[in-house]
């Protein structure tokens, strides 16, 4: 039998029975440019993605790299889901919540080693209402004086905070930091000893920046972690 005959006593329309899905011409130089971001960025998924390739003036929406994403079997590799400790966040990111950009920055240092075994200290700065790294200081000590530089380096760009957020530690409660930031009116929230979560906010982006970058990378020295992290910053 005939489609013609066949869809007529069917009752179907003849058009879906012959039609012939087509290629769009720039599909395989997009496919390549996905595996080729897949490759630079491995922990990075789908939509992430989109948002490079329209950086970079693809048009394409995130349905459409989906598709192609399963298409090509990609997928980002599962991390192992944390427990969640109990506690309350009021001393945190809750209770003062920032309310424009610049108004809160949360500070916190994350730590990993050269190949020769020796020790590096990372301070990150975060601006809470836009959840921009606006900072990774690299070094293999950071005191208080170093904290205030870059501090007031950060300041000169982008003004003052209405206050900082931070832990305990010896370098955020130091007398040089409490005193450089009264002098500019800065507040200071420190979080409760042992409460991570009341500093969510940094605490997730230094979970995705060992993740992205520090457990790709071997540096051999501090100039060579500076340059490379601070192109994953920018990135």
């Amino acid at each position: 039998m005939s489609q013609r005959r066949a869809c007529r006593t069917l009752d179907q329309s003849l058009s879906p029975q012959r039609y012939q899905p087509s290629t769009k011409e720039d599909e395989p130089s997009l496919i390549k440019r996905i595996l080729e971001l897949v490759s630079e960025f491995p922990r990075f998924g789908y939509r992430r993605i989109t948002r490079l390739l329209r950086s970079e003036g693809w048009k394409v929406n995130a349905k459409r790299v989906y598709r192609l994403w399963r298409q090509e079997g990609l997928k980002v590799p599962k991390k192992t889901a944390k427990m969640r400790r109990l506690g309350s966040a009021e001393g945190g990111i809750v209770r003062r919540k920032a309310e424009r950009k610049d108004h809160a920055w949360s500070v916190d240092f994350i730590f990993d080693r050269t190949t020769n075994g020796r020790s590096l200290k990372m301070l990150v700065v975060l601006d809470e209402f836009t959840r921009e790294c606006v900072a990774v200081e690299v070094s293999r000590k950071i005191t208080g004086d170093h904290l205030v530089e870059v501090l007031v380096d950060l300041i000169a760009i982008r003004g003052v905070p209405k206050y900082v957020r931070s832990d305990n530690g010896p370098e955020f409660i130091s007398r040089r930091v409490r005193d450089f930031l009264e002098s500019i009116n800065v507040g200071k929230s420190y979080i409760d000893s042992g409460s991570p979560w009341q500093n969510g906010f940094v605490e997730s982006f230094n979970s995705r920046f060992r993740d992205e970058c520090l457990n790709r990378e071997e540096f051999a020295t501090v100039q060579e972690a500076r340059a490379v992290i601070e192109h994953w910053r920018q990135t």
